[in-house]
């Protein structure tokens, strides 16, 4: 992000959207902004209606513990992504969350779209932005497809990080997951996020949120935990 442009606080979500044992995380990130929480499940939409469905319900029962509005932004589609009034639901967020699913797709129904472009002027006028595992990885610029081979440009809000989401439960025991994801960017860091754990930018630094460990993959790889800064630029 350019520091030269202001904006809400950014959470990456290692899983756990919208649980009650998230409550917290979600609602510190809400607080003292509208009580308006802005809900995309459109990277679960190839798995079908009825877990688009799930995300609708467990954002609904969120919002509820939080005491805030629940709005859903139902893209299914670029073409739902580029119309005006599903574009002016993000209108007046306090909170904006992608949830998780297929990040690919997400990126590709997303990327240089009406919603999108409401969504990060509604961020940098201040509004919080969060993204939960695939909602996380598409914040880069480039979306490795963990599925299989290739990838998609991401949104690009964190062009030199790639977040590998689900750390502990998964991306720290594939072989080549650190290959496949940097890929020949030297430029990029690899950030791992465990489940249930949030890496937060808020007030120009980073800090970690959550019950497990954020990770800085490298040459010699740093772990981080609730309440610790995190130094990535």
């Amino acid at each position: 992000m350019d520091a030269a442009h202001s904006h809400g606080p950014l959470a990456l979500v290692g899983s756990g959207e919208y649980l009650a044992h998230m409550a917290d995380i979600e609602g510190a990130l809400i607080a003292q902004r509208p009580p308006r929480y802005v809900q995309l499940a459109t990277a679960s939409v190839p798995d079908g209606e009825h877990v688009v469905a799930k995300w609708h319900r467990l954002g609904a029962e969120q919002a509820e513990r939080l005491d805030v509005e629940q709005v859903i932004v139902p893209v299914a589609s670029r073409a739902d992504a580029n119309d005006p009034e599903v574009a002016a639901l993000v209108e007046g967020a306090g909170l904006i969350y992608l949830s998780g699913g297929h990040p690919a797709f997400l990126a590709d129904t997303l990327r240089d779209t009406l919603v999108w472009e409401t969504i990060d002027r509604v961020w940098r006028a201040g509004a919080a932005l969060a993204g939960c595992s695939a909602g996380a990885m598409v914040m880069g610029a480039w979306v490795p497809n963990v599925r299989g081979s290739g990838g998609a440009t991401g949104l690009g809000v964190l062009p030199h990080v790639r977040v590998l989401p689900h750390y502990d439960a998964y991306f720290a025991r594939v072989a080549n997951a650190r290959a496949r994801f940097r890929g020949d960017d030297v430029t990029v860091t690899l950030v791992g996020i465990d489940e249930d754990t949030a890496l937060i930018h808020d007030g120009g630094e980073w800090r970690v949120a959550g019950h497990s460990k954020v990770w800085l993959l490298g040459e010699q790889d740093q772990s981080f935990t609730a309440g610790d800064k995190v130094p990535l630029q």
